[in-house]
C-alpha cells in the first residue's frame, strides 16, 4: 500500500512533503512488531499514524485499544492496563482482564504516554521487554503478544531531565519515531483541510458550504494554528453555523481567530500582509491612537482660539512632529493591492489645522467605531458574551470592561 492509498482509506487530506514522510514511515514499519513512537504538537492527528500501523499490519484481525493515560486516574491506570484480582483494592469486585490481556495479538495505541506514572511506566517497559505482565493483587504472570504505538506532545528530552519520564522506557517506546508536523508548517494544505471541513459541516447541518475569498485564504494560511487540525475544525464549525453568508473574507475569519492583542478590531496586532486595503487603514489607526488623541486635542485647542488665531512656534513643531510620524509609519505599512495612482490616500500633505479639522476628528472617531462593533456584536448575539468576544477576537474580560467603559447596553 502506499501513501496515496492510505490517504484515501483514511480520509487523510493534504500532500505536505513533511506529511507524506510520516506516512511514508508508518507503511514501512507497520509490517513489523517494532515499537514506534509519536511525537508532534496537540491537535496534529497522532491519532490516525496507530490506525493506520495497525489495519496494514497482520494483526488488522486483532484487537485495536487507544488509551487516553492523562485522563485516566492514577489510582486506577495500572487496573486498566495490566488488569486485577477480586479484593486487590476497595471496589474491585471481581477480577478483570486489563488492556494488555484484551488486545493480546493486537495494538494498543498509549495516547499522552508522557502522563504514564512512574510506577506504571516500570511496568511497561516489562511488558516491552518480555511481553509478560502481573494483575494487580496478583502474583501470577501472564503472557500477552501486543504491538505497542505510544504518542505523546511533549518535549521527551526534557520529561526525561526533570525525571518524569524513565530514559530506558523512552528508548524501548522510541525505536522508530514518527514526527507529525505542525500545521502551520503544513502552509499548502491548509486551505484544502478548511475545505475537506466546510463540506461534512455543510452535509451535517444541511447547507451550503462556507468558502473564503481570495484574502482569507491569505489569514487562513499565515495564521500560526496554536490548536492545529483541532483549532481548525473547531473553526470551520464555528462559521458554518454562526454566519448567514456563505463567503468568508479576512476581516470576518480574522475575527474568529484568538489574537495576542486585546484591541479592537480583531485586525490588530495580525500580520498586514493578510488583509485589504481598507483593513490595514483599520489597523494603522488604531496603532496612531495616542498620536491622533494628541493632535486631535492640540487642533482643537487652536481652533478654539478663533478661526483666524495662527499656530505659534511651540504648536507648529508639535504638529510637524506628529505628522511626519505618522507619514513615516504610513508608508512603513505593506500593501497587499496594488498602490493607487495617487498617494494622497497614504500620505498627510498638509499641516494647516484648518483644512484637515474634518479629516481629524472623523479619524478620531476610533472609540466610537469600537464602541459600535461591540455593540454590533452584542446585538448579533443577543447578549452572549463569549460569542460576542469571540467574533471580536478578544477576550471576555476585556469586553466586559469595554462594555462598562462605553456603557453599553449589555442585552
Amino acid at each position: 500500500m502506499n501513501v496515496q492509498q492510505v490517504k484515501q482509506r483514511f480520509g487523510i487530506i493534504g500532500n505536505s512533503p513533511l506529511l507524506n514522510r510520516a506516512l511514508e514511515v508508518a507503511i514501512q514499519v507497520a509490517p513489523t512488531d517494532i515499537s514506534v513512537l509519536v511525537t508532534g504538537e496537540s491537535g496534529t492527528g497522532k491519532e490516525i499514524i496507530p490506525q493506520v500501523i495497525h489495519h496494514i499490519s497482520s494483526r488488522k484481525h486483532g484487537e485495536y485499544i487507544a488509551v487516553n493515560c492523562g485522563a485516566i486516574p492514577e489510582g486506577t491506570i495500572d487496573s486498566e492496563l495490566f488488569g486485577h484480582e477480586k479484593g486487590s483494592f476497595t471496589g474491585a469486585a471481581g477480577s478483570r482482564q486489563g488492556y494488555f490481556e484484551v488486545a493480546n495479538g493486537g495494538t494498543i495505541f498509549l495516547d499522552e504516554v508522557a502522563e504514564l506514572p512512574m510506577q506504571t511506566q516500570v511496568r511497561l517497559l516489562r511488558v516491552l521487554e518480555t511481553g509478560e505482565f502481573i494483575r494487580v493483587g496478583s502474583s501470577k504472570v501472564i503472557k500477552t503478544n501486543v504491538r505497542v504505538v505510544a504518542a505523546t506532545n511533549e518535549n521527551m528530552q526534557q520529561a526525561i531531565a526533570s525525571g518524569k519520564f524513565r530514559e530506558d522506557l523512552f528508548y524501548r517506546l522510541n525505536t522508530v519515531p514518527i514526527q507529525l508536523p505542525a500545521l502551520r508548517n503544513r502552509q499548502e494544505d491548509i486551505h484544502l483541510i478548511f475545505r475537506k471541513f466546510a463540506h461534512d459541516f455543510a452535509e451535517k447541518y444541511r447547507m451550503p458550504a462556507i468558502k473564503l475569498t481570495e484574502d482569507a485564504v491569505h489569514v487562513l494560511q499565515n495564521y500560526p494554528w496554536p490548536g492545529n487540525i483541532r483549532q481548525l475544525k473547531n473553526l470551520v464549525e464555528q462559521l458554518s453555523v454562526i454566519e448567514t453568508k456563505r463567503e468568508i473574507d479576512g476581516f470576518m475569519l480574522t475575527s474568529y481567530l484568538p489574537q495576542q492583542s486585546e484591541k479592537v478590531p480583531a485586525v490588530v496586532g495580525a500580520n498586514p500582509d493578510n488583509f485589504s486595503e481598507r483593513e490595514l487603514m483599520y489597523k494603522f489607526l488604531f496603532d496612531m491612537k495616542k498620536d491622533l488623541t494628541e493632535l486631535k486635542k492640540l487642533v482643537i485647542d487652536v481652533i478654539g482660539q478663533g478661526v483666524s488665531a495662527p499656530l505659534n512656534s511651540d504648536q507648529t513643531e508639535v504638529v510637524n512632529r506628529i505628522y511626519q510620524e505618522l507619514n513615516d509609519s504610513v508608508s512603513s505599512i505593506p500593501r497587499v493591492l496594488p498602490a493607487p495612482a495617487s498617494e494622497a490616500n497614504y500620505q498627510i500633505k498638509s499641516v494647516d489645522p484648518y483644512e484637515i479639522h474634518e479629516e481629524i476628528e472623523e479619524s478620531l472617531s476610533l472609540e466610537d467605531r469600537e464602541k459600535e462593533l461591540i455593540q454590533k456584536a452584542l446585538e448579533k448575539h443577543r447578549g452572549k458574551r463569549k460569542y460576542a468576544a469571540n467574533e471580536l477576537g478578544i477576550s471576555e474580560r476585556t469586553l466586559y470592561r469595554k462594555i462598562k467603559e462605553y456603557n453599553l447596553i449589555d442585552l
